[in-house]
């Protein structure tokens, strides 16, 4: 019985460690996805850093998340994917955790931000 309650002690502190982590993305699959524009791509990097240059296509969290649920489309299982400015930066979780809130079942993190985009050559969207 001790085995058992140790166990599923373990096992719960495993899952509060993972709690809030999204899968990861590449930079080639968000690329292929802003060009074919089969997922919504969130910017979470701020107004001043979006208006200088997000990746093509990205909306602007700042500007949209107080009507994210408007924002967003109608279907649940369509991807979702949230960055900010690169590894180490954990802001993207607010976009992504308010997605997965409002059930979004496919909200995906492309881990090496703006930064990794920039280089990796890739080219930017400046804000009108």
């Amino acid at each position: 019985m001790k085995k058992i309650l140790a166990l599923l002690a373990t096992t719960a502190f495993a899952a509060t460690l993972f709690a809030g982590e999204f899968p990861d993305i590449s930079i080639a699959e968000v690329k292929a996805l802003a060009e074919s524009k089969k997922a919504v791509i969130i910017d979470v990097n701020g107004s001043a850093s979006y208006a200088k240059g997000h990746v093509p296509g990205a909306v602007d969290y700042a500007a949209i998340k107080a009507n994210l649920a408007s924002t967003l489309p109608k279907d649940k299982n369509a991807l979702i994917v949230a960055y900010c400015g690169g590894p180490s930066c954990k802001a993207y979780q607010s976009a992504a955790t308010a997605a997965e809130k409002l059930g979004y079942k496919n909200v995906k993190h492309m881990s090496a931000g703006i930064s990794g985009w920039l280089q990796a050559g890739e080219k930017t969207e400046k804000a009108n």
